[in-house]
């Protein structure tokens, strides 16, 4: 059996363990194959390699049920569930997603991509199967990073306390952050739990003594005694937390060795209630470089596979709006010792790895918990701390509430940096900051601002760590615009101050953060045609300045407002509603993401696809205004 010919996991069962091994290769060597042209998640599906295999052949995918938590760690569930001849595709517009879909595939149980989901998912699946009197197993494969989200925790502890709920967890443990590493006593100690002359201490031998006729149901304290000496001498510490939770647990096995696993996985369905495999693995594995930089090679773009490089740019790029950022924050916090930078587990990402090697002592990781990051951040700023949050745009709504509770409500100086806003590209509808705009806009005392490049992010910067209440600053992935940039002495803003860039009669256009540049170029487009544009840097979602936006549309009567979010309750609902209330009603197109998901492709595609590009905004701008057919002034 090859891996090409696999089109339903069920294949698997009855394949020898030699031959489970050269499905295991043929994966590695396709899922090399593809992210090193495409680009996606390399090191966490090739970690986990053995384990689905050695799962899958345990398991009836026809009926049984698996969560992968995240699913960046699933490309290797992936080809083996019918995509292996699509796989080329992944990541790309109407492709493979890089992400489970339910929509995808009848195998992608649940999707997500958001740690710290499977368990509470999984759980609902087994209590539903249970009420509804059906037999099928329920599993969660969860990595030790996505263990310490809050949400992971919380099902555990529910799970727990269902000891009749069959349920399997299978902690995907790849950098040793929650055992010791995995050796001759603590497989040995593992596979003597497993063993028949143990199991009078747990399940049917233990039920089988209670009921001797001396011992009248119940079981000696004695040997109550001696079953839990016998549980910690047997199981490493990270398991008694476990056992103490109401789990049964299991390892830690070898996550490489298949059949070491196959024999676990068949013990733990054997057992009656909530159960916990822990599956030592290594991230990258079988692929040297990505094995010696797992943090570099969590996600890889199109890279060399003989030499692990990325292939380097046809031309040279301006540094990014994260390496800005992270630059400014470290000169900032050289200045001023008060300011401290937090990050949820995406140091690199964010930029923060700069403060980490700068200034440790000023640099703060949580692991995967968001919203503990926020209610940190507010406690520091009681305290006299000018902390720093950055975040993700899409992993920020997690603490949506603790934004408001714990950080608005209480009007505390905290600067929350949400970086990846607007249109992410490849990584799907999970992914994408489309919704800060809407969800930021509500809360009181915010200010929220987005700066049109990557000098004005700076000057944003300054502006919120000088306030005395919570500030948010958005930004896009990726490059900035290649603008002069200062070192250091930023001027800060005048907070609800935002700039005319352009004047114009025909239309207004009103634009918010990374879409000031496209704005810019939609005036040069309609200015050929004579359509004379305004274009105003908004500069401010909350206040708004409507100083500057009002009159400006009082006197022209066309508005157009654009923005890289989602247009409900967006920036430009904020722009329709300042203007309502200022009784000025004139006609309004709002240009931003319709109300829909949108999809894994190139942030160009999917601009394209959503008519966000400056000729197509022109165009609409025409359309809707009738500018360049008739160009009579509106009468308001």
């Amino acid at each position: 059996m090859h891996l090409s010919e696999l089109s339903h996991p069920n294949q698997l069962h009855g394949l020898s363990i030699g031959e489970l091994e050269v499905v295991a290769r043929e994966i590695r060597e396709k899922h090399l194959e593809v992210v090193s042209t495409s680009g996606g998640h390399l090191g966490p599906g090739l970690g986990v390699v053995e384990l689905t295999l050695a799962l899958y052949q345990t398991l009836d995918l026809d009926t049984d049920r698996v969560v992968w938590d995240v699913g960046h760690q699933a490309y290797p569930h992936k080809l083996i569930t019918g995509r292996y001849s699509q796989f080329h595709t992944l990541r790309q517009q109407g492709g493979v997603a890089g992400y489970l879909k339910r929509s995808e595939s009848r195998f992608d149980h649940f999707g997500a991509g958001h740690a710290s989901t499977s368990i509470s998912a999984a759980l609902g699946m087994a209590l539903a199967r249970d009420r509804r009197g059906e037999d099928f197993r329920c599993v969660a494969v969860i990595g030790d990073g996505a263990l310490t989200g809050g949400m992971a925790l919380e099902a555990i502890n529910h799970a727990g306390h269902l000891p009749k709920t069959r349920l399997l967890v299978v902690l995907n443990d790849n950098d040793m952050s929650i055992s010791p590493p995995v050796g001759a006593l603590s497989t040995y100690l593992n596979r003597m739990r497993l063993s028949p002359p143990l199991q009078f201490l747990s399940g049917s031998a233990e039920e089988a003594v209670k009921h001797l006729p001396f011992l009248h149901g119940e079981l000696p304290a004695e040997l109550k005694t001696l079953k839990e000496s016998m549980k910690r001498l047997s199981v490493p510490k990270v398991g008694a937390v476990f056992e103490e939770l109401g789990f049964t647990y299991m390892g830690p096995v070898d996550g490489h060795d298949i059949a070491d696993m196959v024999r676990t996985f068949q013990a733990a369905h054997r057992c009656e209630g909530p159960v916990l495999v822990h599956v030592a693995t290594t991230k990258g594995k079988g692929y040297p470089y990505a094995e010696a930089d797992q943090v570099g090679y969590h996600a890889q773009s199109a890279f060399d596979l003989k030499t692990g490089k990325a292939f380097p740019s046809s031309k040279p790029k301006p540094p990014s709006y994260s390496k800005v950022f992270g630059q400014t924050l470290v000169k900032l916090c050289e200045h001023d010792p008060t300011v401290v930078g937090i990050t949820a587990a995406m140091a690199t990402g964010t930029g923060l790895d700069l403060l980490e090697k700068a200034l440790p002592h000023q640099y703060f990781d949580v692991g995967i918990a968001e919203q503990h990051a926020v209610t940190m951040a507010a406690g520091m700023a009681t305290a006299g701390l000018k902390p720093v949050v950055a975040i993700y745009s899409t992993f920020l709504q997690r603490a949506f509430d603790q934004l408001i509770h714990d950080v608005g409500i209480q009007n505390l100086a905290v600067t929350f940096v949400l970086d990846r806003a607007g249109i992410v590209g490849a990584d799907g509808p999970t992914h994408q900051g489309q919704y800060d705009i809407s969800y930021l806009r509500a809360i009181p005392n915010f200010t929220v601002m987005a700066p049109k490049d990557e000098a004005e992010l700076q000057r944003m910067l300054v502006t919120s760590i000088g306030h005395s209440g919570p500030c948010a600053i958005r930004f896009p992935r990726g490059e900035g615009e290649g603008v002069p940039l200062a070192e250091e002495g930023w001027e800060p803003l005048e907070i609800g101050r935002g700039e005319q860039l352009a004047d114009g009669d025909d239309v207004l256009i009103v634009a918010y953060g990374a879409m000031v540049s496209p704005a810019m170029a939609t005036a040069g487009l309609l200015q050929e045609e004579g359509v004379r544009a305004a274009v105003v840097n908004a500069r401010f979602l909350r206040p708004l300045d409507e100083s500057l936006i009002v009159p400006l549309a009082r006197r022209i009567g066309r508005v157009v407002t654009m923005e890289e979010g989602a247009l409900p309750g967006g920036f430009g609902s904020a722009v329709v509603e300042a203007l309502n209330d200022h009784d000025v009603l004139v006609p309004v197109l709002r240009i931003g993401i319709p109300d829909q998901l949108v999809d894994h492709a190139s942030p160009a595609q999917s601009k394209l696809s959503l008519a966000l590009t400056p000729g197509q905004m022109a165009d609409r701008i025409r359309q809707r205004f009738a500018l360049g057919l008739q160009r009579q002034p509106l009468v308001v």
